[in-house]
């Protein structure tokens, strides 16, 4: 009698079923965050080894048919049902259907390490955020969630992919909360999405694995002129991000449209990149880029470095290799940064942090986790300019992304008729949203 009055005083008071699902998430979110953050410690170390030993010895890009082969006919033999990858993640959030193959996780691990190892140019956050994905939904089964509890906690299992590759735990559960419609935030979501995001970078760190450290040196005074400035920078960079999100597509509906048996695309891409690598004569264009988006913030760069950049990452993932997009981005954004230098009078550190972030905004259409992924790595003195650079990088990237499964919540402009992707007038606009 005692207990049942107390079950009812408990839940007679909103923050009672409140608590209970705050110790349910931290349960959940502790357990995810230390499997995917220990998870993506590994694969950063990997990446690490993959990466020193391709640049001691560079005979091995020439192997690069043979790596495209290899990942070419696993996923052929046993990654069909996750090969649509981080797109894969987003249909199951929209429309669930079945529970992820947990071999998502160590497919697209190895496929990442075999692209990197032999000289491909793509990244790494898409293979974190799958591996957090697919251990997030094994617990489906494991712990009977419901179609809701599912949802939720795939999209923890993106911010503690996301959060303990890059080191950026704030912008990780942002990211996984705005990656899934285009114009909405889930907000639904944000507890666990924090949580997990706070606790996959912590256990990631714990393994002694370290993330790049970047640094603006000065920052332009906030004015009239300025603003313009970094307005048009912030248009240049989304123009840049459609163009890499279209290339993308493009090579990828190329190599289908030409080459009938999947596992023969990497082989025949990986043959053209080797090649290409070789007349280059250099591989700063390759793999994750790292030293040359260091260098970008302080150091003049060739004006065409992120054009070679958007052709051999979106060649390469459109081939079939594996690996994600954003790393990529970051070098397109900061040395295009570095570029705008000679007609657009701000700081060349700003310019490259600004593209940094904001190229990536246009190309994943989340402009706030990438503002506030920039004030994480560089610090709040730039916040404004990055703020601004990422809204109008988001805005004039079109509704065109790197993920093809996002789907239209809110369109950008009051122009844009979701059903048929045209641009609209404004008695048009009114219109349609009246009804």
């Amino acid at each position: 009698m005692m207990l049942a009055k107390i079950k009812k005083l408990f839940f007679s008071f909103e923050q009672g079923p409140s608590l209970l699902y705050l110790f349910k998430w931290l349960f959940f979110c502790t357990l995810l965050g230390a499997l995917a953050g220990s998870a993506n410690a590994f694969f950063l170390w990997s990446l690490d080894w993959a990466t020193n030993y391709r640049e001691a010895n560079l005979w091995i890009i020439w192997l690069l048919p043979v790596g495209g082969f290899i990942i070419g006919i696993v996923y052929h033999l046993y990654g069909t049902s996750v090969v649509k990858g981080n797109n894969l993640l987003l249909e199951e959030i929209h429309s669930p259907k079945k529970v992820i193959p947990f071999k998502m996780a160590p497919l697209v691990l190895f496929g990442t390490i075999i692209t990197h190892l032999f000289g491909g140019s793509a990244g790494r956050e898409g293979t974190a955020v799958q591996i957090g994905g697919a251990i997030a939904d094994s617990f489906t089964n494991l712990f009977k969630l419901s179609e809701r509890d599912r949802k939720i906690i795939i999209i923890a299992g993106i911010s503690a992919g996301f959060a303990s590759v890059f080191g950026t735990p704030l912008a990780g559960a942002i990211f996984a909360l705005e990656v899934i419609i285009i114009g909405r935030i889930r907000l639904d979501a944000i507890v666990p999405s924090f949580l997990a995001a706070v606790l996959g970078n912590y256990f990631c760190t714990i393994w002694g694995i370290g993330h790049t450290h970047y640094h603006i040196d000065a920052v332009a005074e906030m004015n009239p002129a300025n603003l313009l400035w970094a307005v048009l920078a912030g248009i240049i960079f989304g123009l840049v991000a459609m163009l890499f999100s279209k290339s993308t597509h493009f090579w990828s509906s190329l190599f289908k449209k030409y080459i009938k048996y999947p596992p023969l695309r990497p082989v025949v891409g990986g043959a053209i990149l080797a090649v290409t690598i070789f007349f280059m004569g250099t591989t700063k264009y390759i793999g994750l880029g790292v030293p040359t988006i260091v260098e970008s913030f302080t150091e003049n760069m060739n004006s065409y470095d992120f054009l070679i950049k958007v052709l051999l990452t979106s060649f390469t993932l459109g081939a079939g290799f594996k690996g994600g997009e954003v790393t990529p981005l970051f070098y397109i954004g900061a040395t295009l940064g570095n570029a705008l230098i000679w007609f657009v009078p701000l700081p060349m550190g700003l310019l490259a942090g600004m593209g940094f972030v904001a190229v990536f905004a246009g190309a994943t259409n989340t402009p706030i986790a990438c503002t506030v992924m920039g004030i994480e790595l560089f610090g709040i003195e730039p916040g404004v300019f990055i703020a601004i650079a990422c809204a109008t990088a988001y805005l004039f990237s079109g509704h065109s992304g790197v993920y093809g499964s996002q789907i239209i919540g809110s369109p950008k402009t009051n122009f844009f008729n979701r059903e048929k992707g045209l641009l609209l007038s404004n008695v048009e606009a009114e219109r349609e949203e009246r009804e």
